[in-house]
């Protein structure tokens, strides 16, 4: 199902022995727009404020309850590599924390999963895994520090990053909600990141190879509705692109000034 990120900050997650905490933030990389951590606040169970869960651990979402399953123990969560929470997370940090638990590293291979174009919740399956030659190097953005970032179309500047829209499957980022409002008084849009041409980190611009009146005119997003294959089909027609849902995985490759 696709949902909002900020939607799914207000859920809690469940652990398989009691309550973890809820979403923060997510860290996702730039390269296949995947969400590979949820920034969690625990609360007060235990001293660190915030820990990091991948999706390879992450169970069924319930939307109707609000709360997303964890296949981990609270014992495991606590005994997992501490992480600083004002730092970027480094690729030491990563490493460790894939051996602390036996999950394949998500760049170690060709695909969006390393060595599985899809995620892979089996722990068996990871064991037989071998490192891959054929790896990638993941930049990883904050969800709240991409929020806010400008757009700018092929003709000048049209909104900026309100929000994501996240297949809670995959853990992908299907769309970056666009708000464009100082244009267009109260109307959001969707833009797929595979439209995106290039992106100056440091400048917080974020380049589309979209016209304005294109953007201008899109189907609007409302936040309430679910996002539905229909309209799916309805914005990427618009566009004239093909829909996602037709295509193998890929990376996106595109100039990251940063």
């Amino acid at each position: 199902m696709l949902t909002n990120g900020k939607t799914l900050t207000k859920y809690r997650l469940n652990g398989l022995d009691e309550d973890v905490g809820s979403i923060k933030e997510f860290f996702f990389d730039d390269k296949y727009w995947t969400v590979r951590y949820l920034v969690v606040n625990t609360g007060n169970w235990f001293n660190r404020k915030q820990v990091l869960i991948s999706p390879y651990f992450l169970g069924n979402v319930d939307h109707t309850l609000e709360f997303i399953n964890v296949n981990l123990r609270t014992d495991e969560i606590k005994n997992s590599p501490p992480v600083e929470s004002k730092k970027p997370v480094s690729r030491q940090y990563e490493q460790s924390y894939y051996d602390y638990y036996g999950a394949p590293v998500y760049w170690g291979g060709p695909y969006a999963w390393g060595s599985f174009p899809t995620l892979n919740h089996d722990r068996e399956s990871w064991k037989s895994i071998k490192k891959e030659e054929s790896s990638w190097d993941p930049n990883l953005r904050s969800s709240d520090d991409v929020s806010g970032h400008s757009i700018h179309a092929s003709d000048g500047e049209i909104g900026q990053v309100d929000d994501f829209i996240i297949d809670d499957e995959s853990w992908t980022i299907r769309y970056l909600v666009i708000d464009t409002r100082k244009w267009l008084p109260g109307k959001k849009v969707l833009i797929s990141p595979q439209w995106i041409d290039r992106i100056s980190w440091d400048d917080s611009k974020v380049y589309v190879n979209l016209t304005q009146d294109s953007i201008r005119n899109a189907p609007e997003y409302d936040k309430d509705s679910i996002v539905t294959r229909e309209y799916e089909r309805e914005l990427h027609g618009y566009y004239k692109r093909q829909g996602y849902w037709a295509e193998e995985p890929v990376g996106t490759e595109y100039s990251r000034r940063v």
